[in-house]
């Protein structure tokens, strides 16, 4: 799937945030103790991603 490749290219961070949160299950809290960072910045990361998921399936990029 394109979506799993573009992302990191954009922005790492917001890539393993998706990861650990969609394929490994994980609560929002977990994600930030496992990236280091706070919940207020992780749940930051979150939203944009569901936001530009979201915009790139709209956008009809989401399919090679």
């Amino acid at each position: 799937m394109k979506l799993l490749t573009s992302l990191p290219k954009r922005t790492t961070s917001k890539a393993k945030l998706v990861k650990l949160r969609y394929f490994a299950g994980l609560t929002i809290e977990q994600t930030a103790e496992v990236l280091g960072v706070s919940v207020a910045t992780a749940n930051r990361w979150w939203n944009y991603a569901r936001v530009w998921l979201h915009q790139e399936i709209l956008d009809g990029n989401a399919w090679p």
